[in-house]
């Protein structure tokens, strides 16, 4: 079933936070976060076993348990099992996010893309989460930022190994859909090159944004649109830089960006746009997106990005941008040709 047919709105609940994401975030917090998303309505939750070691699954389990399974959508990830042997944390090779999750559980993290991790890692999923099915599972992290130059063995692997699982596990009607969650163009770009397996939509976090977008829009939107998949955009905030936020993919912002955050803010400011609401209103324009999945640790950021997705903007302001130059001139805009 493809990956827009599936989702139950338009906004959804990233949980990398919840996996204690940059910051030690209390239990009662991580738990008051995700009943604010359900209170607004929110009935799709993004996991991964990677976020916090299992944390971010267990903190959902909890906060979800006692909620009619059948009202909402899960997706989580595979690619990486949980072990429970601890490590030194600060030891562990996390490709460029070696920082992010350090104050997550400290228990083992091995990556493995075979056919039988994926099903350990769907049953320890299921285990963490209180939960009999997860409706999406979304193979992890094959590409350049984590593996370097070592990615496409890496790839080649899942290929032989996760993908083959998961299109059986999808046929057998045991999960509903599978694709990729990853951070780069390149791995969708390959697997929607391949006769099989057949993948029914990816999560692309930080690639289609208000500012980094050429790539995806060029490489891979056209191609999941017209397939008929779609695409749940994570890191609509590009880690927080667009909302003032001092990081970009999850290091500090350089100058150049930081200077095209000002230049956007200044053309938002005077039209009195939000810039959240410019984030996540420019994500979904594009026919490719099925939902965006802000993060979230704390619970008054889900009214805030409830407020953005409704916020009138005038469509100056999206002709301002395109003739500023800030965004591509063949990304689909709203309310502006």
């Amino acid at each position: 079933m493809a990956l827009k047919d599936i989702l139950p709105g338009k906004l959804g609940f990233g949980a990398a936070p919840l996996g204690n994401m940059f910051r030690d975030i209390p239990e009662d917090e991580a738990l008051a976060t995700v009943a604010a998303a359900w209170d607004d309505g929110i009935r799709y939750y993004d996991n991964a076993p990677f976020y916090g070691a299992g944390l971010a699954e267990i903190r959902m389990g909890r906060a979800l348990a006692g909620k009619p399974r059948a009202d909402y959508v899960i997706s989580t990830k595979v690619g990486r099992v949980i072990l429970d042997e601890v490590e030194d944390v600060s030891a562990r090779d996390l490709g460029e996010k070696g920082e992010v999750f350090k104050h997550g559980r400290p228990n083992r993290i091995v990556n493995d893309y075979s056919a039988d991790a994926t099903l350990r890692s769907i049953e320890d999923s299921l285990e963490r989460l209180k939960t009999d099915h997860i409706d999406i599972a979304f193979v992890h992290d094959v590409a350049q930022d984590f593996y370097g130059d070592e990615w496409l063995d890496v790839f080649e692997t899942a290929r032989k190994g996760a993908f083959r699982a998961l299109d059986r596990l999808r046929d057998e009607g045991v999960i509903k859909a599978w694709g990729l969650g990853v951070n780069r163009v390149e791995p969708i770009e390959l697997l929607l090159a391949l006769e099989e397996p057949r993948p029914d939509g990816f999560l692309l976090a930080g690639r289609y944004t208000l500012l980094d977008h050429g790539l995806a829009l060029q490489r891979v939107m056209p191609a999941v649109a017209g397939r008929g998949l779609g695409i749940v955009v994570g890191g609509p905030y590009s880690s927080g830089a667009l909302v003032g936020g001092p990081n970009f993919e999850y290091a500090p912002a350089t100058p150049a960006i930081l200077d095209k955050v000002a230049r956007i803010k200044a053309i938002a400011d005077r039209h009195g746009v939000g810039m959240k609401a410019a984030g996540l209103q420019f994500a979904l324009a594009n026919p490719a997106v099925a939902a965006v999945i802000p993060g979230a640790s704390r619970p008054s950021r889900l009214a805030e990005d409830r407020a953005a997705l409704q916020e009138a903007i005038p469509a100056d302001f999206w002709r301002e941008l395109r003739q500023a130059g800030l965004v591509d001139p063949t990304a689909p805009l709203p309310d502006a040709p």
